[in-house]
């Protein structure tokens, strides 16, 4: 498994929404609630298949030693 290098969540409200990104950089994990009926849905994506809403999201609520590195994988202006 690649090293991890860091977890952000974007949820707005009672339903999870986290993001855990990999040293490959073409790995991005992510965690969801569709509702309370459906939860913890993993998906693997890509950083194109990332919105730019998200991606604001993303990097606003980034911790500030990998922000940097995490703006490379997303290709975030």
């Amino acid at each position: 498994m690649e090293k991890e290098i860091c977890k952000i969540s974007i949820a707005t409200s009672w339903l999870g929404d986290e993001y855990t990104f990999y040293e490959d950089q073409h790995r991005i994990k992510r965690i969801y609630d569709n509702h309370s009926l459906n939860s913890n849905n993993v998906e693997w994506l890509e950083p194109q298949q990332i919105s730019k809403q998200n991606k604001d999201k993303l990097v606003k609520n980034c911790p500030e030693d990998c922000k940097e590195q995490i703006m490379h994988i997303l290709d975030y202006p």
